[in-house]
């Protein structure tokens, strides 16, 4: 519709229909009022609600023994015996007379320095590459004609991971590469718990059937563990093939790759395809010389075209290596085989969880720091440490305690381990023993220094006899206390902001803001404003001035059970009576005095005058009242107000909000119609007074040209 403001007339039609628009809209901004008024009411029910949630979740921790049973546990000589308890110790006394032993893990000491006269080792590095720098030498005739074989062997060491999807097939998969004859060597996890590897041959030759910790490996690639792994369980094995293969993209800026392994032993095979259009052609590379400790990489003509570092695995091309020009869709990659040095071990231990195994693949590029963190983190539960200033190495068991009451709790296996790192024959430089002890004039062991007897916990510090330590168990009545306290602080505080806000002023003349009223105001005077529009919605409100009349009446009537003295079945028998101001609602405040004597005298009663159990209110504790009392009020003001995770249709306020924007909608629909007639209206005015100007205008031309 086209509108004419005033051409005709010289009247400002804008702001006559602009006038006209602010007493048709005055309903609107009613409605609007009245939304906003629902939306600060239901944020008001919310905030409610979540200070009686913050309450009840005060009220679990009363429903629970630990807020009244802290116990205090005190040693006469805690330099020997320290001891802590838990809520579960019931008060009582012990005397440990005597400690004859204390527990102690397994320690083992290797054999001297693993470095070489005049050498030294650096843990950081390569093994394979400092092989000269260990003091035992493989590979050679000792003073006594003997040959002395190398802890490195040739392979690859490679890694697959199985997901337990059915427990009893449970299979590796295609064995053409892998060396069955390394079998023993495979380190084989389950979830992290190690498995040894046997062959179908071993376990015949061993006449028995599978052990827990062992995995009968056959050879059509089917695994049998001696105890089955559970649904979803994850298999990590490590284990030696024939060779590695890997293949490396080469770009036009390709200058170096890195392959997965130092330490190479031999390249089997190297080969460059390039593919263009479709077309792939094949080129065989091969190996040259060494120059300056690299090997020389010989293209198909051969040029030499880059080197190998055979003990860091890198190769390195030169100028003359052919690569895709910079932009071509030619795709080229470098494929190779070869195979490594590695080394394997096992570490097998005694624990409180029974025997356990663990092998370690170790790649010749690994350094000594790989091997340490591996063994560490194993399921062996051992600690391997080296000592760089004397090059020795110590390897002690983590738990305390005799597990192995026939012989050593660690026991060692490979070359690598025995021989280069020198655990063979290592000296026990500490047993693994059980703490020995009496304790109330019964003789007894424990594999560890700390253990628990009836919720207390005791630590043996060191040995002694003829000076028993005492260690009482008593009720921490301070803690007690504070707990009760806190409960009582966060109802105080949960009351006096409930009693605030059904008692705020309601200034029934300060309605929301119009956003015309806004512009209006500075942004001071509109926080003003709508801080008296906001106070009073929830004043004199039925449900919360229901659950605060509901809490004091769970807190006045008294406890009747069995487990409570008539002595304190009631808050005030204890000490707690509320505050002689009437004003402030039923405020709690305590004697700090009788509590705590009522607390000391009979700890029982006062448990159960929280959380006592029963059929009826009157038996049952305040706590467990207070909790009914407050979840009721909370489902009533979220059947009012709803939350955050209910739509507007499923709460009271939230169907008067919908409603309400229901008729915002159609008031606005009408207002515009309103608007459209006006302007209508105007319009047409505007186009008589201009038709009557040009009849007007007409005659006087026909009068001035007579």
């Amino acid at each position: 519709m086209v509108r004419i403001g005033g051409l005709a007339s010289g009247m400002d039609i804008d702001q006559l229909v602009s006038d006209l628009m602010k007493a048709e809209r005055m309903p609107l901004d009613k409605l609007k009022q009245k939304k906003q008024v629902l939306e600060w009411q239901r944020d008001d029910y919310r905030a409610m609600n979540s200070l009686l949630l913050d309450f009840r979740s005060e009220l679990t921790k009363m429903k629970l023994t630990t807020s009244y049973r802290a116990r205090l546990a005190t040693s006469s000589n805690e330099a020997m015996v320290m001891a802590t308890v838990s809520s579960a110790a019931s008060q009582s006394s012990y005397s440990i007379s005597k400690v004859t032993q204390l527990a102690s893990a397994e320690t083992r000491v290797n054999g001297g320095s693993i470095s070489a006269d005049g050498k030294s080792i650096d843990p950081s590095k390569s093994l394979y590459a400092q092989e000269s720098s260990f003091m035992y030498k493989g590979n050679h005739t000792d003073s006594n004609g003997n040959t002395v074989a190398s802890a490195w062997k040739n392979g690859a060491v490679l890694t697959k991971n199985i997901d337990v999807t059915d427990p009893a097939v449970i299979n590796f998969g295609d064995m053409s590469k892998v060396d069955l004859s390394e079998l023993s060597s495979w380190s084989v996890k389950v979830n992290g718990v190690g498995f040894n590897a046997l062959s179908e041959a071993e376990l015949s030759a061993a006449n028995r059937p599978l052990k827990e910790n062992e995995v009968l490996v056959k050879e059509d690639g089917t695994l049998q563990f001696g105890k089955e792994p559970a649904k979803g369980s994850v298999i990590k094995i490590d284990y030696v093939a024939a060779e590695r293969t890997g293949s490396h993209a080469i770009s036009s800026s390709t200058s170096s790759i890195q392959l997965a392994q130092g330490a190479l032993n031999e390249v089997k095979s190297i080969k460059i395809k390039e593919t263009t259009s479709g077309t792939t052609t094949e080129k065989t590379f091969s190996m040259g010389n060494i120059v300056n400790g690299e090997r020389e990489i010989l293209d198909d003509a051969n040029k030499v075209v880059g080197t190998l570092n055979y003990d860091t695995g890198k190769i390195t091309f030169n100028a003359d290596m052919k690569k895709p020009a910079e932009g071509s869709s030619t795709t080229m990659s470098l494929e190779i085989a070869y195979d490594h040095k590695y080394t394997a071990f096992s570490v097998d231990t005694s624990t409180s969880k029974g025997e356990r195994h663990d092998s370690f693949l170790i790649s010749g590029s690994e350094s000594l720091n790989n091997v340490i963190s591996k063994v560490n983190a194993s399921s062996a539960g051992v600690n391997m440490f080296f000592d760089s200033a004397t090059g020795q190495m110590t390897m002690t068991r983590k738990e305390t305690g005799d597990f192995n009451k026939i012989g050593a709790e660690i026991t060692t296996s490979g070359s690598f381990l025995n021989d280069v790192l020198r655990f063979k024959g290592a000296a026990v430089k500490e047993e693994g023993r059980n703490a020995e002890f009496v304790i109330n004039g019964l003789a007894t062991n424990r594999s560890s220094n700390t253990f628990e007897v009836n919720g207390v916990t005791f630590t043996l510090k060191q040995t002694f006899e003829d000076q028993p330590v005492s260690i009482n168990v008593s009720n921490d009545s301070t803690k007690v206390f504070d707990n009760i306290k806190a409960f009582v602080d966060k109802y105080n505080e949960m009351i006096d902001k409930i009693q605030k806000k059904t008692g705020e002023e309601r200034y029934r003349s300060y309605t929301p803001l119009t956003d015309e009223q806004r512009e209006q105001l500075s942004d001071k005077q509109q926080e003003q404003w709508e801080e008296r529009a906001k106070s009073g919605l929830l004043r004199k409100d039925s449900t919360l001035q229901s659950v605060l009349s509901g809490m004091r009446m769970n807190f006045y009537q008294p406890v009747s059970n069995d487990l409570v003295s008539p002595l304190y079945n009631q808050l005030a028998s204890i000490g707690i009576k509320t505050t002689s101001n009437y004003l402030e609602g039923g405020k709690l405040e305590i004697d700090e005095a009788a509590l705590k004597k009522a607390i000391e005298d009979d700890p029982v009663s006062v448990e159960n005058l929280f959380r006592g159990e029963g059929q009826t209110d009157g038996q049952r504790g305040i706590a467990h009242r207070l909790y009914d009392t407050v979840n009721a009020a909370m489902d009533k003001l979220k059947t009012k107000a709803g939350n955050s995770f209910l739509t507007n249709q499923q709460f009271t306020i939230g169907r008067e909000l919908n409603d309400v924007g229901k008729r915002i909608d159609s008031f606005e629909s009408k207002l515009k119609q309103v608007e459209d007639r006006y302007w209508r209206q105007f319009t047409a005015m505007e186009k008589a007074i201009q038709r009557s100007n040009e009849q007007s205008m007409f005659l006087m031309n026909q009068f001035g040209g007579m």
